[in-house]
């Protein structure tokens, strides 16, 4: 699933391509991936609408339009967002199409059909549990080592659980939290509470970091990630245990091991992250 780097990436490079574009037509090729509301509702609210500006929360990209409204498009696990002309092929994928009225079009790819995308007011944001209830992000000034340090000294679960959860980080997924605990040199097991105030400032630092890296290298492609130009990111060579069972840890050399933790599998140096 695109993390916080990947959309990021993705909302960098639309957002001076349909900043000021008008939507002058949808086609809805899998109504299922309309959310809300109805298809024809979401069709003729959009047809006409100005983008003013696309924004991103967590791994949700938002489109304000002029009219108030939001188009809020989670890409989930195999979703995918290009800008392109009208005389490129398009994806065999493409499930939905807005046509722009420079001649391009902004069309929405997905091999799993699991993103939603949703047209929401102001007033309706609550009803999207996942964004409305999301907790503070990295590189933002919400997400101080205070208010981290205060997360970690009141949960008893596992450390990598607790990073996987939007209710209090928003934006990160298996591969960012993976590459922090191993930058941190936390081993992913480890109970919250646990840490002390040395390793809460690591991992906290940590976190910042592999984030800051990954939206550098334009995210990290492994199967279907390709930016908002149909391109795969860079980060994919730098990362540190994600990815590399059985391969040396580039600090110490020890085999890096990966375990089902918090349901999810996971890559780790069990020298550097005892």
């Amino acid at each position: 699933m695109p993390e916080l780097p990947e959309v990021e990436t993705i909302r960098r490079q639309l957002d001076p391509k349909v900043a000021g574009r008008k939507i002058s037509a949808v086609e809805i090729g899998l109504p299922r991936l309309i959310k809300y509301p109805d298809v024809e509702s979401f069709c003729r609210l959009l047809e006409g609408q100005t983008i003013l500006q696309l924004e991103r929360r967590g791994k949700y990209l938002l489109f304000r339009l002029a009219d108030g409204r939001m188009l809020v498009i989670h890409l989930r696990m195999t979703g995918r967002l290009y800008y392109q002309s009208i005389d490129e092929p398009r994806d065999k994928f493409t499930h939905i199409v807005f046509k722009l009225d420079n001649g391009f079009e902004l069309r929405y790819a997905d091999i799993r059909t699991l993103g939603t995308l949703e047209l929401v007011t102001e007033s309706e944001l609550p009803r999207l549990k996942g964004l409305h209830g999301m907790g503070p992000e990295p590189l933002t000034e919400a997400f101080d080592l205070i208010y981290f340090s205060e997360l970690m000294s009141k949960r008893k679960g596992k450390v990598k659980a607790l990073l996987l959860d939007q209710r209090w980080i928003g934006g990160l997924g298996n591969i960012y939290v993976d590459e922090s605990l191993a930058l941190a040199g936390i081993h992913p097991e480890r109970l919250a509470n646990s840490l002390n105030a040395d390793e809460v400032s690591r991992l906290y630092e940590a976190i910042n970091r592999v984030i800051k890296e990954g939206i550098e290298h334009g995210g990290t492609s492994f199967r279907d990630y390709v930016d908002g130009e149909g391109k795969a990111g860079q980060h994919q060579q730098h990362l540190r245990v994600y990815g590399r069972k059985k391969q040396p840890c580039r600090i110490c050399g020890t085999t890096i091991e990966r375990h089902e933790v918090a349901g999810r599998g996971t890559y780790y140096c069990p020298h550097c992250q005892k």
